[in-house]
């Protein structure tokens, strides 16, 4: 499975990181890892998180889960 982040999610995560970073670097880093080792964690079982209630018209081949304790919520489609 490939992993390809957009440029949408690139800023958000940027621009939190950045947000956090004002009050505390070692927090923003923090988050920034834990998400980024979230998505790096979907190559193995992408299968385990439900598909995207949210999206329209969802076959399901959309799926998505937040990530604990950061506030982001991680949308994904899986491609066959």
């Amino acid at each position: 499975m490939k992993i390809v982040i957009d440029n949408q999610a690139k800023l958000h995560l940027r621009n939190a990181y950045d947000y956090i970073k004002k009050d505390s670097l070692q927090n923003a880093e923090k988050v920034r890892e834990k998400i980024l080792a979230s998505i790096q964690g979907l190559i193995k079982k992408p299968e385990v998180h439900a598909p995207d209630k949210h999206k329209i018209k969802n076959d399901g081949s959309y799926r998505a889960y937040e990530v604990t304790n950061t506030g982001f919520r991680i949308i994904f489609q899986r491609n066959n």
